[in-house]
């Protein structure tokens, strides 16, 4: 019997993470769920069978005790960990927003995934899936911290194949497009309910935190010679970043 598989994934505690959790979990994955609120991952850990384990992925200290607790063998890990905060345009953006932006989704995936590399590569068949963002492929305005951060997101993972090419991991990116979570619109928009629900008003369907776990499992689940380098997913309402459909 085929010893079970171990997934690692960041800012699990809601979202995106704790539905790419869940996803795995049924694949029948081994999960650690990393965040920094350890009571909601706890929960989820427990209903899963997953591993719990509390984590700020822009403090190297916690990232290492991520490390110890998902073991020497890992064969998926999930950078899901980041954010948007603030909707200022440049010339009055607050500069410690972008710093925290850069910090989380930048810094924090470079820093879990230099913890996790030698795990990665003691399985022989390692994958690494780093959630991007339409965001970091075309700017729009009162974005500019955010869509820099995952910009840069998007260069390390194609920094990250290139250096890596030749050893048993794969690196892929998911990039969403408007996805509708309870948090995310809401954290950016400093906890205005009202502006957080104009971003999805009107649109038919946006996406789900599973559609995104769905596609993240995926490409977990394809054999080890194939490697999906960026999978770009949106609603079937949003044409572009500035052209979504709206029934009113």
């Amino acid at each position: 019997m085929s010893q079970q598989r171990t997934a690692v994934v960041t800012g699990a505690s809601s979202g995106i993470g704790e539905a790419t959790a869940r996803t795995l979990a049924a694949e029948g994955f081994r999960v650690v769920l990393a965040a920094r609120r350890l009571d909601r991952l706890e929960r989820t850990a427990a209903e899963i069978g997953g591993v719990a384990c509390a984590c700020d992925v822009t403090d190297p200290a916690s990232v290492a005790a991520l490390a110890e607790a998902a073991g020497p063998v890992v064969h998926v890990v999930v950078n899901n960990a980041g954010g948007a905060f603030g909707v200022d345009p440049i010339e009055t953006a607050d500069p410690a927003q972008w710093r925290q932006m850069y910090d989380v989704n930048v810094i924090g995936l470079l820093q879990v995934t230099q913890a996790l590399l030698p795990a990665l590569r003691a399985s022989g068949d390692g994958l690494v899936v780093n959630i991007g963002s339409t965001a970091g492929r075309v700017a729009y305005e009162t974005g500019g911290g955010y869509t820099a951060a995952k910009h840069a997101t998007k260069v390390v993972t194609e920094t990250m194949r290139l250096e890596l090419v030749g050893e048993p991991i794969r690196i892929s990116e998911v990039a969403p497009g408007m996805v509708n979570t309870p948090e995310f619109s809401l954290v950016r928009h400093g906890g205005d309910q009202a502006a957080a629900d104009a971003v999805y008003a009107g649109v038919p369907d946006p996406l789900v935190a599973a559609d995104v776990a769905d596609a993240v499992a995926w490409i977990a689940t394809r054999p080890a010679h194939v490697n999906i380098d960026e999978l770009v997913i949106k609603p079937r309402a949003q044409a572009a970043q500035h052209k979504v459909h709206r029934t009113s």
